[in-house]
């Protein structure tokens, strides 16, 4: 007779347990007309600064020779020996310059050719998963920065968040990172071309813990007093830094300060008032906060997303040990 042999199979479902459905995929919507166009234009823009930036090195060298020879024509010297090849060239490119076009350009003046004609759009965001005291620092950046947008960063990507600020017409984006509830690291990103600065933060001071209290946030557009800026890479970070402000009025009492001491940033905001009226020129300050130290340790000329971008300035760490040398 045959014996029925009953085979037993492992089954991958656990007994008495619930059915669970299968998660509906997720359908990516294509992009639309607009965010195309918006691509088109960042890649393109993008494209042309490259170019021109190509070219820095052969215009700084033609900047270089048509001085020589302005100087040589206005002192009624001979021309020197190495110039006298190109001279017909040269001059004929003298003669149909303006004062606009007499001095040399650079990167600088693309990145930053349009400030001033229009006020700064800013968008203020932080770190993932920040904690109660980031975000609190992040809404008095928001009060501190005129025309800011503050948003949550949620689970957004990096390179998704610089998107979404192309598309909506900012003009610089700001992260505040944090470490164990404390803030310590600021970034500022110029868009759309760059650059893109990263700062170190110590010592925040917020606007309700400051020593007797601080005084009312005013919403008037601020002066921006840059102190001891001294070298090139120094009044490029303040260049970096007052665009984040738009134009005062003459009259606002309000007052942001950025002031370098050994390459270390103090950052204070303050309002004035008039002793006796406008009869004296002796004024009293009331500090309104946030108050902060930063410290640059890198630029790079792109935009947040880029990983391949060139780095103009990096901080070494055998620089730390040069007091003396100081490069802001």
């Amino acid at each position: 007779p045959l014996l029925k042999v009953q085979v037993h199979t492992k089954s991958n479902t656990k007994p008495n347990a619930k059915y669970q459905p299968p998660k509906p995929k997720k359908t990516i919507m294509p992009p639309t007309a607009a965010a195309s166009a918006s691509h088109r234009r960042n890649a393109r823009l993008r494209r042309e600064y490259l170019y021109r930036k190509s070219l820095a090195s052969t215009e700084s060298s033609d900047y270089e020779a048509k001085k020589r020879i302005r100087d040589a024509l206005s002192q009624g010297k001979s021309l020197p020996t190495e110039l006298r090849a190109s001279y017909d060239k040269l001059k004929s490119e003298i003669d149909h310059e303006d004062d606009k076009h007499e001095g040399n350009t650079s990167h600088v003046d693309d990145e930053y050719g349009d400030a001033g004609w229009s006020d700064p759009r800013v968008c203020v965001t932080t770190s993932r998963s920040p904690s109660s005291r980031l975000k609190q620092f992040s809404k008095e950046m928001k009060l501190l920065i005129p025309n800011s947008t503050r948003i949550n960063r949620g689970t957004h990507r990096v390179d998704e968040l610089v998107d979404v600020c192309k598309t909506s017409d900012f003009t610089d984006l700001v992260v505040v990172q944090e470490t164990r509830g404390e803030p310590d690291g600021l970034i500022i990103c110029h868009l759309p071309l760059g650059p893109t600065a990263y700062f170190t933060l110590s010592g925040g001071v917020l606007r309700h813990d400051l020593d007797g209290g601080s005084a009312p946030m005013s919403e008037a557009y601020p002066h921006v007093i840059l102190n001891n800026f001294q070298t090139q890479l120094g009044q490029r970070v303040g260049n970096i830094l007052k665009c984040l402000f738009p134009i005062p009025k003459m009259d606002t009492r309000r007052i942001v300060t950025f002031s370098n001491a050994d390459d270390h940033i103090s950052f204070r905001h303050h309002v004035y008032s008039k002793e006796n009226g406008n009869t004296t020129d002796k004024v009293k300050l009331y500090e309104v906060g946030p108050r902060f130290e930063m410290r640059l340790y890198q630029i790079k000329l792109g935009t947040l997303e880029m990983k391949d971008a060139e780095t103009e300035y990096v901080l070494r760490p055998y620089m730390n040990t040069a007091s003396k040398n100081t490069v802001l």
